[in-house]
């Protein structure tokens, strides 16, 4: 048998957003590094968006909508949030140590 060339599909990064959307519903990118970095540090957003482009690519998410809001940036008057949600392809886990931070987090 011989074995796939290249890198595998699966990544531990994406995983773990999965779960997090799983117990989140929708959330924009910023939001889901905020809550990675408090639970699974250190990454950087970078890799975040990274990893939902991926994803959105792999059918694990799917942007749900894209919202400019307005604001007094550093960049300038509005922002563009790019909203995820779980796609068709997503396997969550139910990873205990999520699902205990967002239970303590509803508190």
């Amino acid at each position: 048998m011989r074995k796939k060339r290249g890198r595998p599909i699966g990544s531990s990064i994406r995983q773990n957003l999965i779960e997090i959307l799983f117990f989140r519903g929708k959330a924009y990118g910023y939001d889901l590094y905020k809550d990675y970095c408090a639970l699974f540090p250190p990454v950087t957003l970078r890799v975040i968006y990274y990893h939902l482009k991926k994803g959105v690519a792999l059918k694990e998410f799917q942007l749900e909508t894209i919202k400019l809001e307005k604001g007094n940036y550093s960049w300038g008057g509005e922002a563009e949030k790019k909203y995820y949600k779980l796609g068709p392809s997503a396997k969550p886990r139910m990873d205990k140590k999520v699902k205990e931070f967002f239970e303590q987090k509803k508190r």
